[in-house]
Protein backbone atom coordinates (compact mmCIF):
# COMPACT_ATOMS: atom_id res chain seq x y z
CA UNK A 1 0.00 0.00 0.00
CA UNK A 2 1.09 3.55 -0.73
CA UNK A 3 -0.53 6.78 0.37
CA UNK A 4 -1.79 9.52 -1.89
CA UNK A 5 0.75 12.18 -2.84
CA UNK A 6 1.45 14.74 -0.13
CA UNK A 7 1.28 17.53 -2.69
CA UNK A 8 -1.98 19.50 -2.43
CA UNK A 9 -3.73 19.72 -5.81
CA UNK A 10 -5.40 22.97 -4.79
CA UNK A 11 -2.05 24.53 -3.93
CA UNK A 12 -0.51 23.32 -7.19
CA UNK A 13 -3.35 25.03 -9.05
CA UNK A 14 -2.82 28.29 -7.17
CA UNK A 15 -5.65 27.93 -4.64
CA UNK A 16 -5.58 27.97 -0.85
CA UNK A 17 -5.18 24.50 0.77
CA UNK A 18 -8.05 23.54 3.05
CA UNK A 19 -5.98 23.36 6.24
CA UNK A 20 -8.56 20.94 7.66
CA UNK A 21 -8.08 17.54 9.29
CA UNK A 22 -9.76 14.14 9.40
CA UNK A 23 -9.30 12.10 12.56
CA UNK A 24 -7.85 8.66 11.91
CA UNK A 25 -7.27 6.36 14.90
CA UNK A 26 -7.11 9.39 17.15
CA UNK A 27 -4.57 11.19 14.96
CA UNK A 28 -5.28 14.37 12.98
CA UNK A 29 -4.55 13.54 9.36
CA UNK A 30 -4.68 15.50 6.10
CA UNK A 31 -8.16 14.69 4.73
CA UNK A 32 -7.06 13.40 1.33
CA UNK A 33 -4.53 11.09 2.98
CA UNK A 34 -7.15 9.78 5.42
CA UNK A 35 -9.81 9.22 2.75
CA UNK A 36 -7.75 8.09 -0.27
CA UNK A 37 -5.02 5.49 -0.74
CA UNK A 38 -3.32 3.57 -3.52
CA UNK A 39 -3.18 -0.24 -3.34
CA UNK A 40 -1.20 -2.12 -6.00
CA UNK A 41 -1.34 0.90 -8.27
CA UNK A 42 -5.13 1.38 -7.90
CA UNK A 43 -6.62 4.36 -6.10
CA UNK A 44 -9.23 3.61 -3.40
CA UNK A 45 -11.73 5.78 -1.52
CA UNK A 46 -12.84 5.26 2.09
CA UNK A 47 -16.62 4.76 1.97
CA UNK A 48 -18.89 4.53 4.99
CA UNK A 49 -22.06 3.21 3.39
CA UNK A 50 -23.84 2.69 0.07
CA UNK A 51 -27.63 2.93 0.26
CA UNK A 52 -30.78 4.04 -1.58
CA UNK A 53 -31.30 7.32 0.28
CA UNK A 54 -34.40 9.24 1.27
CA UNK A 55 -35.77 11.74 0.47
CA UNK A 56 -33.32 11.99 -2.46
CA UNK A 57 -34.45 8.68 -4.00
CA UNK A 58 -31.10 7.81 -5.52
CA UNK A 59 -28.13 5.61 -4.71
CA UNK A 60 -25.98 7.50 -2.21
CA UNK A 61 -22.33 6.63 -1.75
CA UNK A 62 -21.41 8.08 1.65
CA UNK A 63 -17.71 8.94 1.76
CA UNK A 64 -15.39 9.35 4.72
CA UNK A 65 -12.85 12.17 5.04
CA UNK A 66 -13.60 15.78 4.13
CA UNK A 67 -11.79 18.99 3.13
CA UNK A 68 -14.06 20.98 5.46
CA UNK A 69 -14.36 20.87 9.25
CA UNK A 70 -17.96 22.10 9.47
CA UNK A 71 -19.20 22.92 12.96
CA UNK A 72 -22.69 21.89 11.85
CA UNK A 73 -21.69 18.60 10.18
CA UNK A 74 -24.52 16.09 10.54
CA UNK A 75 -22.27 13.29 9.24
CA UNK A 76 -19.34 14.04 11.53
CA UNK A 77 -18.95 10.43 12.69
CA UNK A 78 -17.73 9.42 9.23
CA UNK A 79 -16.99 12.71 7.44
CA UNK A 80 -14.74 14.09 10.19
CA UNK A 81 -13.49 10.67 11.37
CA UNK A 82 -12.02 8.01 9.08
CA UNK A 83 -14.68 5.32 9.16
CA UNK A 84 -15.66 2.76 6.55
CA UNK A 85 -14.30 0.33 3.97
CA UNK A 86 -11.93 0.90 1.09
CA UNK A 87 -13.49 0.86 -2.38
CA UNK A 88 -11.71 0.86 -5.73
CA UNK A 89 -13.47 2.34 -8.79
CA UNK A 90 -14.34 -1.23 -9.76
CA UNK A 91 -15.89 -1.88 -6.35
CA UNK A 92 -18.07 1.21 -6.75
CA UNK A 93 -19.10 0.08 -10.23
CA UNK A 94 -20.31 -3.26 -8.82
CA UNK A 95 -22.55 -1.41 -6.34
CA UNK A 96 -23.86 0.79 -9.14
CA UNK A 97 -24.68 -2.16 -11.37
CA UNK A 98 -26.56 -3.85 -8.51
CA UNK A 99 -28.53 -0.65 -8.00
CA UNK A 100 -29.37 -0.43 -11.70
CA UNK A 101 -31.50 -3.55 -11.30
CA UNK A 102 -33.59 -1.78 -8.60
CA UNK A 103 -34.37 1.43 -10.53
CA UNK A 104 -38.12 2.13 -10.79
CA UNK A 105 -38.14 5.68 -12.19
CA UNK A 106 -36.12 6.94 -15.16
CA UNK A 107 -35.45 10.67 -15.01
CA UNK A 108 -34.18 12.90 -17.81
CA UNK A 109 -30.77 14.45 -17.20
CA UNK A 110 -32.20 17.87 -16.29
CA UNK A 111 -33.95 16.23 -13.32
CA UNK A 112 -30.84 14.48 -12.02
CA UNK A 113 -31.07 16.32 -8.69
CA UNK A 114 -32.23 15.93 -5.11
CA UNK A 115 -34.54 18.93 -5.65
CA UNK A 116 -36.69 17.17 -8.22
CA UNK A 117 -37.32 14.10 -6.05
CA UNK A 118 -39.71 16.09 -3.88
CA UNK A 119 -42.33 16.47 -6.61
CA UNK A 120 -42.62 12.69 -7.08
CA UNK A 121 -43.20 11.32 -3.58
CA UNK A 122 -43.90 12.38 0.01
CA UNK A 123 -42.10 9.27 1.35
CA UNK A 124 -44.92 8.30 3.69
CA UNK A 125 -45.32 4.75 2.35
CA UNK A 126 -49.10 4.96 2.66
CA UNK A 127 -49.66 3.55 -0.83
CA UNK A 128 -47.66 0.43 0.09
CA UNK A 129 -48.76 -0.02 3.71
CA UNK A 130 -52.43 1.02 3.45
CA UNK A 131 -53.07 0.72 -0.26
CA UNK A 132 -53.94 4.38 -0.79
CA UNK A 133 -52.01 7.66 -1.17
CA UNK A 134 -51.23 9.74 1.91
CA UNK A 135 -52.64 13.26 2.39
CA UNK A 136 -49.45 14.95 1.13
CA UNK A 137 -48.86 12.63 -1.84
CA UNK A 138 -48.24 14.47 -5.14
CA UNK A 139 -49.90 11.52 -6.93
CA UNK A 140 -47.27 11.35 -9.65
CA UNK A 141 -46.30 7.68 -9.25
CA UNK A 142 -48.12 4.36 -9.04
CA UNK A 143 -47.45 2.23 -5.96
CA UNK A 144 -45.39 -0.28 -7.95
CA UNK A 145 -42.72 2.43 -8.35
CA UNK A 146 -42.35 2.73 -4.57
CA UNK A 147 -39.80 0.49 -2.85
CA UNK A 148 -38.36 0.12 0.63
CA UNK A 149 -34.82 1.06 1.60
CA UNK A 150 -33.13 1.27 5.02
CA UNK A 151 -34.02 4.99 4.95
CA UNK A 152 -37.73 4.50 4.17
CA UNK A 153 -40.22 4.39 1.29
CA UNK A 154 -39.91 6.00 -2.11
CA UNK A 155 -38.93 5.43 -5.74
CA UNK A 156 -35.48 4.38 -6.94
CA UNK A 157 -34.38 6.91 -9.56
CA UNK A 158 -31.66 6.38 -12.17
CA UNK A 159 -29.11 8.54 -10.35
CA UNK A 160 -25.91 7.67 -8.50
CA UNK A 161 -24.76 10.29 -6.00
CA UNK A 162 -21.41 10.66 -4.24
CA UNK A 163 -22.05 12.32 -0.89
CA UNK A 164 -20.77 12.61 2.68
CA UNK A 165 -17.17 13.70 3.06
CA UNK A 166 -15.91 15.88 0.21
CA UNK A 167 -12.58 15.22 -1.51
CA UNK A 168 -13.33 16.45 -5.03
CA UNK A 169 -10.16 18.49 -4.66
CA UNK A 170 -8.47 15.17 -5.56
CA UNK A 171 -10.30 14.27 -8.79
CA UNK A 172 -8.30 11.19 -9.80
CA UNK A 173 -10.53 8.63 -8.03
CA UNK A 174 -13.69 10.23 -9.39
CA UNK A 175 -12.41 10.57 -12.95
CA UNK A 176 -11.71 6.84 -13.13
CA UNK A 177 -14.93 5.87 -11.35
CA UNK A 178 -17.15 8.14 -13.45
CA UNK A 179 -15.63 6.80 -16.67
CA UNK A 180 -16.33 3.23 -15.58
CA UNK A 181 -19.95 4.03 -14.72
CA UNK A 182 -20.55 5.83 -17.99
CA UNK A 183 -19.04 2.94 -19.94
CA UNK A 184 -21.04 0.20 -18.19
CA UNK A 185 -24.23 2.03 -17.17
CA UNK A 186 -24.68 5.11 -19.38
CA UNK A 187 -28.39 5.27 -18.52
CA UNK A 188 -27.53 6.29 -14.94
CA UNK A 189 -26.80 9.95 -14.15
CA UNK A 190 -23.76 10.80 -12.01
CA UNK A 191 -24.41 13.34 -9.27
CA UNK A 192 -22.21 14.76 -6.51
CA UNK A 193 -23.18 16.47 -3.28
CA UNK A 194 -20.42 18.94 -2.56
CA UNK A 195 -19.29 22.00 -0.63
CA UNK A 196 -17.69 23.15 -3.89
CA UNK A 197 -14.27 23.78 -2.38
CA UNK A 198 -12.55 21.26 -4.64
CA UNK A 199 -14.38 22.38 -7.77
CA UNK A 200 -11.73 24.60 -9.24
CA UNK A 201 -12.15 25.30 -12.98
CA UNK A 202 -9.63 22.59 -13.84
CA UNK A 203 -11.07 19.98 -11.47
CA UNK A 204 -14.64 20.66 -12.54
CA UNK A 205 -13.65 20.32 -16.19
CA UNK A 206 -11.97 16.98 -15.47
CA UNK A 207 -15.03 15.66 -13.63
CA UNK A 208 -17.36 16.82 -16.40
CA UNK A 209 -15.25 15.21 -19.11
CA UNK A 210 -15.30 11.96 -17.10
CA UNK A 211 -19.12 11.93 -16.97
CA UNK A 212 -20.36 14.18 -14.15
CA UNK A 213 -23.99 15.13 -14.87
CA UNK A 214 -25.19 17.13 -11.88
CA UNK A 215 -24.13 18.92 -8.71
CA UNK A 216 -25.79 19.58 -5.36
CA UNK A 217 -23.86 22.61 -4.14
CA UNK A 218 -24.11 23.29 -0.40
CA UNK A 219 -23.13 26.97 -0.19
CA UNK A 220 -23.30 27.23 3.63
CA UNK A 221 -22.69 31.01 4.12
CA UNK A 222 -22.13 33.99 1.84
CA UNK A 223 -19.80 36.22 3.84
CA UNK A 224 -16.29 34.80 3.96
CA UNK A 225 -15.77 35.43 7.67
CA UNK A 226 -18.91 33.49 8.59
CA UNK A 227 -18.04 30.73 6.13
CA UNK A 228 -14.52 30.35 7.53
CA UNK A 229 -15.84 30.22 11.06
CA UNK A 230 -18.39 27.55 10.12
CA UNK A 231 -16.24 25.42 7.82
CA UNK A 232 -12.57 26.26 8.35
CA UNK A 233 -11.92 27.46 4.79
CA UNK A 234 -12.54 30.31 2.40
CA UNK A 235 -15.51 30.28 0.02
CA UNK A 236 -14.05 32.65 -2.58
CA UNK A 237 -14.18 30.24 -5.53
CA UNK A 238 -17.16 28.28 -4.16
CA UNK A 239 -19.30 31.32 -5.02
CA UNK A 240 -18.23 30.97 -8.67
CA UNK A 241 -19.16 27.29 -9.04
CA UNK A 242 -22.77 27.90 -10.25
CA UNK A 243 -21.52 29.95 -13.19
CA UNK A 244 -18.75 27.45 -14.00
CA UNK A 245 -21.22 24.56 -13.93
CA UNK A 246 -23.65 26.39 -16.20
CA UNK A 247 -20.89 27.16 -18.70
CA UNK A 248 -19.95 23.47 -18.88
CA UNK A 249 -23.55 22.27 -19.16
CA UNK A 250 -23.62 20.54 -15.78
CA UNK A 251 -27.02 20.45 -14.07
CA UNK A 252 -26.81 22.32 -10.79
CA UNK A 253 -28.98 22.63 -7.70
CA UNK A 254 -28.13 24.74 -4.67
CA UNK A 255 -28.75 24.01 -1.01
CA UNK A 256 -28.95 26.82 1.54
CA UNK A 257 -29.22 26.28 5.29
CA UNK A 258 -30.97 28.76 7.59
CA UNK A 259 -28.97 28.85 10.85
CA UNK A 260 -30.32 31.25 13.48
CA UNK A 261 -27.72 33.89 14.53
CA UNK A 262 -25.29 32.80 11.77
CA UNK A 263 -26.94 32.36 8.37
CA UNK A 264 -30.09 34.44 8.47
CA UNK A 265 -32.03 36.62 6.04
CA UNK A 266 -29.12 38.91 5.17
CA UNK A 267 -27.02 35.96 3.99
CA UNK A 268 -29.99 34.41 2.21
CA UNK A 269 -30.66 37.67 0.36
CA UNK A 270 -27.04 37.86 -0.83
CA UNK A 271 -27.27 34.30 -2.12
CA UNK A 272 -30.51 35.09 -3.96
CA UNK A 273 -28.87 38.00 -5.78
CA UNK A 274 -25.73 35.99 -6.61
CA UNK A 275 -27.66 32.99 -7.95
CA UNK A 276 -30.03 35.20 -9.97
CA UNK A 277 -27.03 36.75 -11.73
CA UNK A 278 -26.21 33.29 -13.09
CA UNK A 279 -29.72 31.95 -13.74
CA UNK A 280 -32.89 32.67 -11.77
CA UNK A 281 -34.20 29.21 -12.74
CA UNK A 282 -31.54 27.26 -10.80
CA UNK A 283 -33.34 25.00 -8.29
CA UNK A 284 -32.70 26.04 -4.69
CA UNK A 285 -33.53 24.00 -1.59
CA UNK A 286 -33.83 26.00 1.63
CA UNK A 287 -33.17 23.67 4.55
CA UNK A 288 -33.85 24.23 8.23
CA UNK A 289 -30.81 23.84 10.47
CA UNK A 290 -31.04 21.32 13.29
CA UNK A 291 -28.61 21.40 16.25
CA UNK A 292 -25.80 18.90 15.68
CA UNK A 293 -22.09 18.28 16.25
CA UNK A 294 -20.47 21.50 17.53
CA UNK A 295 -23.54 23.71 17.13
CA UNK A 296 -25.85 21.86 19.50
CA UNK A 297 -26.24 25.04 21.52
CA UNK A 298 -28.06 26.83 18.69
CA UNK A 299 -31.82 26.57 18.21
CA UNK A 300 -33.56 25.50 15.00
CA UNK A 301 -35.36 28.18 12.97
CA UNK A 302 -39.01 29.01 13.50
CA UNK A 303 -41.82 28.66 10.98
CA UNK A 304 -41.90 32.43 10.55
CA UNK A 305 -38.16 32.62 9.86
CA UNK A 306 -38.36 29.89 7.23
CA UNK A 307 -41.32 31.50 5.48
CA UNK A 308 -39.58 34.86 5.41
CA UNK A 309 -36.35 33.32 4.07
CA UNK A 310 -38.36 31.50 1.39
CA UNK A 311 -39.95 34.77 0.29
CA UNK A 312 -36.56 36.48 0.17
CA UNK A 313 -35.36 33.79 -2.24
CA UNK A 314 -38.56 33.80 -4.30
CA UNK A 315 -38.27 37.55 -4.80
CA UNK A 316 -35.35 36.83 -7.15
CA UNK A 317 -35.51 33.12 -8.01
CA UNK A 318 -38.12 30.96 -9.71
CA UNK A 319 -37.56 27.49 -8.25
CA UNK A 320 -37.32 27.39 -4.45
CA UNK A 321 -38.41 24.67 -2.04
CA UNK A 322 -38.28 24.27 1.73
CA UNK A 323 -36.90 21.09 3.29
CA UNK A 324 -36.27 19.60 6.75
CA UNK A 325 -39.85 20.60 7.53
CA UNK A 326 -40.02 18.36 10.61
CA UNK A 327 -37.38 20.55 12.25
CA UNK A 328 -39.73 23.52 12.63
CA UNK A 329 -43.18 21.95 12.15
CA UNK A 330 -44.17 19.40 14.79
CA UNK A 331 -47.90 19.08 14.08
CA UNK A 332 -50.43 19.11 11.25
CA UNK A 333 -51.62 22.64 11.96
CA UNK A 334 -48.11 23.99 11.36
CA UNK A 335 -47.83 22.05 8.11
CA UNK A 336 -51.23 23.29 7.00
CA UNK A 337 -50.15 26.87 7.63
CA UNK A 338 -46.91 26.31 5.74
CA UNK A 339 -48.82 24.89 2.77
CA UNK A 340 -51.16 27.87 2.84
CA UNK A 341 -48.23 30.32 2.87
CA UNK A 342 -45.96 28.80 0.21
CA UNK A 343 -47.90 26.03 -1.56
CA UNK A 344 -47.55 22.23 -1.33
CA UNK A 345 -45.51 22.14 -4.56
CA UNK A 346 -42.78 24.22 -2.88
CA UNK A 347 -42.24 21.82 0.01
CA UNK A 348 -39.98 18.76 0.20
CA UNK A 349 -41.27 15.98 2.44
Amino acid sequence: MTVVSKHCVLKLQGFEPCGCVTWSNGVAEIPCRAGLKVVDGEIHRLIYEVVLSRPEDYLSIYQSGCNHNCLKCHSWYFAQHANGSWYSPGDVLREVLRYREQVTVTEPRERATMWHASDLCAHCGSCKVYGEPGPLCPRRLSSDKIVWSPQGWGPARNIVSFTGGDLYCRPEFYVKTFRLIKREAPELWIHIETNGYGLTPRNLELLYEAGLDSIWLDMKAYDEDIYRMLCGTTNRWVLEVPELARELGIVIEIVLLYIPTLVEHDQIEKFAAKIAEVDKRIPVMLLAFFPEYKLKHLRPPTLEEMIRAYRVLRSKLENVRIGNIGVFCSDSSCIERLIKEVGRENLAF
